[in-house]
């Protein structure tokens, strides 16, 4: 009998529970298997957001990106479930087919899910609706999440029934799509249908678990208690913890957050269950779409431009300078952030040292919302520096575009940063980063010195970052050189092809 029959025959007779301790001995223990000519291998990605539909961050972007980089080869049927959201964008929902519904067991409850669907490039997106759990507004932040994310998991699992359709691979994304890993590894996996499909999980942000007192355990999430051990952790459930026991193999967004979990540092308290599953987990860089950002075709840019032709890019910021009422100088170069106004992001650090960055030659421009603190004192500054600092506090996607382009240089000095997109959005438009060595930046940007793409600092300092930024402030006036390195930064590869390849590795890792 050959390898591959055995462990099929093992796997038909083992319990679930029973199963997820065999991945151990594996996973990722020999070479990727080939793709059988005779059918498409089926990937579903189980995700609370996916763009362009619906997007609070770069979960969303992930999804949309990534699923259409994949379905791109023919070899793979791949599909997305997210929840059918009020705030979903009408012109999408407008053509959306009904395919029916059918009705989901939660604990004591029995409620009803409406399927819908939509193809775009290649993708099939389904969308689960439920007016008393995702008709309002946003997407999170409600008292009830966790139940309205169970019903979505259990109803990701409902729906491949109704659909005839199961996954190869079921890829689950964040604590919202936790449960549906639990679901099929606990109720699910004693029907015949289920018992092949394979579940990875992808940490997008370590911080946010899913945790929950374990009285509600059944109640609530209408698993079993005898499964508690599965999602216990300090005392309570905790949702991405069960997740990575129950998958085959997860993953985060880069490879130096990958190690960088391991550490209680960053860990947020998980870093146990991460060392005791590390066998399992690999770190895959996040990509950008590159024709979603393109200076060349962009139309909220007051001028297109491209690495080969950067005549736009001067025009895109003296447009930029007068629309923020800064002096309209060629040759002072623009400092930028786009961020959320959080600790993590490391504004503390800019607080620190802003104002002696600001004695030189130079415009600081900041777009951005969150903690009152901060939009207090980068309000402030602005008021206190007229002609040298604005500061927009303001969620504004085409203004973020105006400032990508305009601006020399793009400041991400963030304490922890699983991947980043902003980093990558900045150099393709060719506004140089300066970043924090850490998570996706370290990954992403490369350090001048070395002959990279952009500037870099390694410790948690300010007065590191004063220096590199300082640094780059020294390399913009030399017009050779910063145009080379403008360049590079332009034409460094942050597609998902790349990506993609390493995501397609893993999966087919998992088909033996």
């Amino acid at each position: 009998m050959s390898e591959a029959s055995k462990r099929k025959e093992k796997k038909q007779s083992t319990p679930a529970v029973e199963a997820v301790e065999e991945t151990r001995e594996t996973v990722f223990s020999s070479a990727p298997a080939e793709v059988s000519v005779e059918a498409k291998k089926k990937i579903l990605f189980v995700a609370s957001e996916a763009a362009p539909f619906i997007a609070t961050g770069g979960l969303a972007e992930v999804i949309g990106s990534l699923s259409k980089a994949l379905a791109r080869d023919d070899r793979y049927d791949v599909r997305v479930m997210v929840p059918l959201y009020q705030d979903i964008k009408k012109e999408y929902r407008k053509d959306f087919k009904f395919l029916g519904n059918t009705y989901v067991a939660l604990s004591w409850r029995n409620q009803y899910c409406g399927i819908f669907e939509y193809r775009q490039n290649n993708v099939t997106f389904y969308f689960l609706d439920n007016e008393y759990y995702f008709k309002r507004p946003g997407c999170y932040g409600y008292y009830d999440d966790g139940e309205r994310f169970a019903f979505f998991c259990r109803g990701v699992l409902e729906t491949m029934s109704f659909l005839g359709f199961y996954p190869d691979v079921m890829h689950c994304h964040d604590w919202q799509a936790a449960l549906a890993a639990l679901y099929l590894k606990t109720i699910y996996c004693f029907r015949p249908e289920y018992q092949f499909i394979r579940a990875v999980f992808t940490i997008h942000n370590i911080e946010y678990q899913g945790q929950y007192s374990l009285d509600i355990l059944e109640d609530l999430f209408g698993i079993s208690n005898q499964y508690q051990y599965l999602l216990e952790y300090n005392r309570c459930i905790n949702l991405m913890k069960g997740a990575i026991e129950c998958c085959e193999c997860f993953s985060t967004v880069s490879p130096t957050y990958a190690q960088e979990i391991k550490d209680p540092y960053y860990s947020h308290g998980l870093d146990p269950i991460i060392r005791r599953n590390e066998f399992k987990l690999r770190g895959i860089l996040n990509g950008i779409d590159p024709e979603y950002y393109d200076p060349a075709t962009d139309v909220s840019l007051f001028q297109n431009y491209s690495a080969d032709d950067m005549a736009g890019k001067a025009v895109c910021k003296e447009e930029l300078q007068r629309m923020l009422n800064l002096p309209v100088k060629p040759d002072t170069p623009i400092l930028a952030m786009i961020t959320r106004l959080v600790t993590h992001k490391g504004l503390d650090l800019v607080k620190e040292v802003i104002e002696q960055a600001l004695r030189q030659d130079m415009q600081f421009v900041l777009l951005g919302t969150g903690d009152s603190s901060y939009e207090t004192y980068f309000s402030d500054l602005a008021r206190r520096y007229p002609g040298k600092v604005v500061s927009i506090i303001s969620f504004n996607s085409d203004l973020s575009r105006k400032i990508y382009s305009g601006a020399d240089l793009f400041l991400m000095p963030s304490k922890s940063e699983p991947c980043g997109l902003s980093q990558m959005i900045a150099s393709r438009y060719g506004t140089v980063a300066i970043v924090r060595e850490t998570g996706g930046l370290r990954d992403s940007i490369t350090p001048f010195g070395a002959g990279g793409n952009g500037f870099t600092f390694r410790d948690y300092n300010a007065y590191d970052m004063l220096y590199v930024i300082n640094e780059a402030l020294g390399v913009y006036r030399n017009k050779v050189i910063w145009s080379d390195l403008v360049h590079k930064a332009m034409t460094t590869d942050f597609s998902w092809a790349s990506s993609a390849h390493s995501y397609e590795e893993m999966y087919l890792r998992l088909f033996n």
